[in-house]
């Protein structure tokens, strides 16, 4: 039992320290396991799925990994270096491509494709976990419900109703101008035109790139449902955010609902795990307390990190040793096959 013990925090030590510092890899290469990964592909309905596998020599279970809001997709590099870190440490790691995570884009056709990829998981590795990343927790939370063998399930930097992360995007005190974009293009997906959608698509992307542009004339040219997502979005006070949802079309405020993880908390029946960083501008960290509370668990949130990450080494040095301790706990249920 020590023995194991030692083995399996040794293991969880090494990840973490990796995790938070990239460049302790050079130093930990040595005594872990190397792997690659593989192309694969994920039958889902008529079509399939491209993913990621990073395969070790005896997995003693699999990971499902969902990606956020990133044009990189499953390639985005914090993501591969996860990946590749869990595989190195035992575990299969699959990393699907969402072209609609990668767009910018929910439409909840994600939580089906999750699903799917859950499946073929199973298949290739026992027990299954599964892992979201922002915005890319909220389908992994909501596909990890409708599966009750799952292992764990875990959501970092996640949200638990898209309502609030809307509010906290447009009305909070100092708003980021490339959130306020990135969240019109995640919300032209409600648009039910899909004209409409195209051209808040565009919108979206010409503000991405300079957010002094002038698009007075693309917004002229947009239908009445798609200038309600604009509004909401233009937004910028507390007391007019409720009248705006509720303006939403029908279509758009079911799939608010549908694409909100939080009531679909209690239905996890394995492990729960809700990170978030505490400095986080994209989302609240707030909204990992809301997921926790749902699934009666406890977040864990690391003063040192940010939505995507650590912050600088300095930070870490300065005030991680609390954060070091919670990164440890998270690494060993990451690699945990289920068992002591």
């Amino acid at each position: 039992m020590v023995v194991a013990l030692v083995v399996r925090f040794g293991s969880a030590a090494t990840f973490s320290l990796v995790l938070a510092l990239p460049a302790a890899r050079r130093v930990t290469a040595p005594f872990v396991q190397a792997t690659k990964a593989e192309r694969t592909a994920i039958p889902f309905g008529a079509s399939t799925v491209a993913a990621d596998l990073y395969r070790p020599a005896h997995p003693r279970g699999a990971i499902l990994l969902v990606h956020g809001l990133s044009p990189a997709g499953r390639r985005q590099p914090d993501l591969a270096r996860l990946a590749e870190l869990l595989a190195r440490h035992g575990q299969l790691a699959l990393v699907p491509q969402f072209e609609g995570l990668a767009a910018f884009r929910l439409d909840g056709t994600e939580v089906a494709a999750v699903v799917a990829a859950l499946d073929h998981a199973a298949r290739l590795a026992s027990p299954v976990a599964i892992a979201g990343f922002s915005f890319g927790a909220g389908p992994a939370l909501l596909a990890a419900a409708e599966r009750p063998r799952i292992r764990l399930a875990g959501s970092f930097g996640g949200y638990a109703d898209l309502r609030s992360v809307i509010a906290f995007v447009t009305t909070s005190a100092a708003p980021e101008p490339y959130n306020r974009w990135k969240l019109l293009q995640l919300l032209a997906g409600f648009a039910e035109n899909p004209v409409d959608r195209s051209r808040l698509d565009a919108i979206a992307q010409v503000k991405l790139a300079d957010p002094s542009a002038d698009t007075t004339q693309m917004e002229a040219m947009l239908g009445a449902d798609a200038r309600l997502v604009l509004a909401l979005v233009y937004n910028r006070r507390p007391d007019a955010l409720d009248g705006l949802l509720a303006r939403l079309s029908p279509g758009a405020r079911a799939a608010l609902d549908r694409l909100s993880p939080l009531p679909a908390m209690a239905r996890l029946r394995g492990r729960v795990l809700i990170a978030h960083g505490r400095a986080d501008i994209s989302i609240p960290y707030t909204e990992s307390v809301r997921l926790a509370e749902g699934a009666r668990t406890r977040a864990v949130i690391l003063s040192t990190f940010h939505h995507t990450g650590p912050l600088s080494p300095l930070e870490l040095v300065r005030a991680g040793v609390p954060d070091a301790w919670k990164l440890l706990g998270l690494a060993d249920a990451l690699l945990s096959d289920g068992s002591l």
